[in-house]
């Protein structure tokens, strides 16, 4: 793919190490429907909103995919672990060939599972009243202009 058609996206080898972790598509049991696009193509369109950051719908059409089509396997892709997977796949080719210098690491939080199920029953307990200032120069909430306790009662503000 490096010299190919999509070589202005997606980097020498990439498609090369990406293509045996991409899953099979699925065929259809009762036949017919419309030709597979190629893995390639859709690889090549989901790299190019991945690297953009473009959204989905602003795909561009030169890649002759739809926007659905190309979210859709994505998301295929993804909970296939394909992603993960090719991050591998990359930095032991880089280990491989002594160019990883793993003496400074940094942990991508993308790349962090999120823990899901937190009790959300459980809420913070009331304190009462703060006296923490609303303003820097106040030390407590009666010192502040801005407090309604240091305002006089307005037809609206005073309690009958």
């Amino acid at each position: 793919m490096g010299r190919g058609t999509w070589s202005w996206i997606v980097p020498d080898g990439l498609w090369e190490i990406a293509k045996p972790l991409i899953p099979p598509s699925k065929v259809r049991p009762q036949g017919g429907g419309t030709q597979d696009t190629p893995d390639e193509t859709l690889f090549a369109a989901i790299i190019y909103v991945l690297v953009s950051g473009c959204a989905w719908r602003a795909l561009p059409p030169c890649f002759g995919v739809s926007k659905s089509t190309a979210h859709r396997r994505f998301l295929i892709w993804s909970r296939a672990g394909v992603w993960g997977r090719l991050h591998e796949a990359v930095l032991h080719r880089l280990d491989d060939a002594g160019l990883l210098d793993v003496t400074r690491v940094v942990l991508d939080t993308a790349h962090v599972r999120a823990k899901k199920g937190a009790n959300t029953q459980v809420r913070a307990p009331w304190i009462g009243a703060s006296r923490v200032p609303r303003c820097t120069s106040c030390r407590t909430r009666t010192d502040c202009p801005s407090s309604s306790a240091s305002r006089p009662a307005t037809s609206t503000t005073a309690k009958v």
